[in-house]
């Protein structure tokens, strides 16, 4: 059933895809700031890798030993020249796979994490489905796209993949190291805007001649983080800078609630994920919030002028509380 779902998705995805530029750019909160043609469906190359990261992370343990194949050694393309045999920790291939964008270490990650290639191909498919990718597919985790058409993505459903990544802190701290000193070398991280741009903590290039240039990119300016992501943008680091740049100028995101136990009026719930209130610096209406509790939940809402924002978290019974809303 699984593999019918996702042959149905593919073949939805076989329309003639369009030959033009497209970006957008996300909040941390996952708020769109801008775009442009953001879910026009493209190969997307070499950034299907943080998808492949992600899922890598989520299933393994850093210090893990993995055994180089003949076919990953024998991948084309971007390579940190893994060879049959040899055995390589885990994180080092993450390294190899960020920042040089190494084919053959996507290969022996997916190798060993899923069993087979085709195993970890599906673990992606479903982590994009979860993730609400509603149009991505992916067919290896390397992006390559000579063979099969590669993986096929949209600039919003890549924005995604990055958000969900950048949540993960030791993707946080791969995606932005750009030097590795590690048991295969030296490796410089090909994303230049890291260099080039203090703002910027994370990203990933990619290019084949079907995709043109992919780019992912995430900055940070206080509590706000911005993510843009773009296809055949002929100067996307330049595109890329000026866009963080803009979203830092006219926006602000506030932590109303970071990770952590609360309580109000008595009740205690459970934060997983930080609530972030996104706001225009031009506006200067003070914030509003309000709890209100039910069952089974505390409801949380922000507001500030006629923007609003409500979360809703599960009430639990624990004595270690990290904040008390009075």
């Amino acid at each position: 059933m699984k593999k019918c779902l996702l042959l149905l998705l593919a073949l939805n995805l076989l329309a003639p895809m369009p030959i033009r530029a497209s970006y957008v750019v996300i909040s941390s909160d996952g708020s769109v700031i801008e775009e442009k043609d953001s879910h026009d469906v493209q190969s997307v190359a070499s950034i299907s890798k943080i998808m492949t990261a992600l899922v890598v992370l989520e299933h393994s343990e850093l210090n893990e030993i993995v055994t180089i194949s003949y076919d990953a050694s024998h991948q084309v393309g971007s390579s940190i020249y893994l060879k049959e045999g040899q055995q390589v920790t885990l994180i080092t291939l993450l390294h190899g796979l960020m920042l040089r964008s190494g084919n053959d270490a996507a290969y022996a990650l997916a190798e060993h994490v899923g069993g087979n290639v085709a195993t970890f191909v599906d673990m992606m498919n479903e982590k994009a489905a979860e993730l609400g990718m509603k149009d991505s597919v992916f067919r290896n985790p390397s992006g390559l796209d000579e063979e099969d058409g590669g993986n096929l993505s949209t600039c919003y459903d890549m924005a995604l993949c990055m958000k969900a990544a950048m949540a993960n802190d030791v993707f946080r701290k791969i995606a932005s190291t750009q030097n590795y000193h590690g048991e295969l070398g030296v490796w410089k991280n090909k994303n230049r805007l890291l260099a080039e741009y203090d703002a910027c903590n994370g990203g990933k290039t990619g290019y084949t001649m079907n995709s043109g240039k992919t780019l992912v990119t995430s900055a940070q300016a206080g509590d706000s983080e911005s993510i843009v992501v773009s296809f055949r943008e002929s100067e996307y680091f330049e595109l890329h800078k000026a866009k963080h740049e803009a979203f830092f100028e006219q926006y602000q995101e506030y932590v109303i609630l970071d990770q952590g136990l609360y309580k109000t009026q008595g009740i205690e719930f459970s934060v997983a994920e930080p609530f972030v209130f996104l706001a225009a610096k031009s506006d200067q209406q003070p914030f509003k919030i309000v709890t209100s509790i039910d069952k089974n939940t505390v409801t949380v809402m922000v507001s500030s002028g006629q923007v609003s924002k409500t979360q809703s978290y599960p009430i639990i019974k624990q004595s270690l509380l990290r904040k008390v809303f009075s």
